[in-house]
């Protein structure tokens, strides 16, 4: 179980919280108890592509200097994450399952779930030689069913992420169960598993914010299919529900949903990638909800 570090009693002040300019999707501002009052630390677990797209290192320091919390990342695949919010062994969430998250946040253990910005997976493999002949192909059933077919690598990451999720989600739909030589999980993280696909030729499902990312390390992989609408990547934020879970840090987790959605956070992940790779790795969509994409 993860632990958590209080501050000593005896501090000469609390946290303030920090309002912001976002409008009014924000999550309102509640007192805090004395327990989360002192408490400088805020848990967030996240999916890995957050962390191995690099956009962590322009939000986090913004973010503590903004509200002086001291941010604590968890970087595991969404289910994981999604797991320990049901035990409420971390404060908010930062994931990109929605079908996932939505089962958490009916049964309560979450609240406060608000849409933070997009990007889309691709379908990634060796151009030369491009074995299952998916490249240009837009339609990612058919483009897995390929593979399958001609018996070429596909690289998984195997970990319940929620890029996981999807890819199991596009194998149930082209009514293929894969297993064989042909088929390895690597139970890691995405950068993990681009680097394994880049040394073995495989293909694999990736984000594109961490495939352009990680592209200087991986010259094998190129985008072979793109612009499926199933392939939209939606990320959330979440607050873990301190009513259920009384030591969550319910203002420290309020504090980092507010900064990612605010006029600041926005711009910070709506720049992130422009200056490196002349393109945004992230669209933003504080205000907007899974309903303006169709969902």
């Amino acid at each position: 179980m993860i632990q958590r570090r209080f501050v000593i009693a005896g501090l000469a002040c609390c946290l303030a919280i920090v309002s912001v300019d976002a409008g009014n999707f924000l999550v309102p501002q509640q007192p805090a108890n004395a327990q989360s009052s002192t408490n400088k630390n805020v848990i967030v677990a996240m999916t890995t592509s957050i962390e191995d797209s690099g956009l962590l290192d322009d939000l986090v320091p913004a973010f503590q200097k903004k509200t002086g919390y001291i941010l604590k990342k968890v970087a595991v695949g969404t289910g994981q994450a999604l797991a320990l919010a049901e035990k409420g062994e971390v404060d908010a969430l930062f994931v990109n399952s929605p079908k996932a998250e939505r089962k958490v946040l009916q049964s309560g253990a979450v609240i406060n779930r608000h849409l933070v910005m997009h990007n889309d997976f691709v379908i990634v493999g060796p151009a030369n030689p491009d074995k299952a002949k998916i490249r240009g192909k837009k339609n990612a059933v058919e483009a897995l069913s390929l593979i399958a077919k001609n018996q070429a690598l596909f690289v998984s990451r195997g970990d319940d992420s929620g890029t996981n999720k999807l890819e199991k989600d596009l194998w149930q739909e082209a009514k293929i169960t894969p297993a064989g030589n042909w088929y390895q999980q690597t139970g890691s993280g995405m950068a993990k598993t681009l680097q394994i696909a880049n040394q073995k030729l495989g293909y694999t499902l990736v984000d594109r914010a961490t495939y352009i990312f990680q592209k200087k390390n991986i010259s094998s992989l190129q985008v072979l299919v793109e612009g499926d609408r199933k392939l939209l990547n939606l990320y959330h934020v979440l607050e873990v529900n301190s009513q259920k879970f009384p030591k969550v840090n319910s203002a420290g987790a309020k504090a980092f949903i507010n900064f990612v959605l605010s006029s600041e956070g926005q711009k910070i992940i709506a720049a992130h990638g422009k200056k490196e790779f002349r393109e945004p790795l992230f669209i933003v969509d504080a205000g907007k909800t899974e309903k303006d994409y169709g969902f």
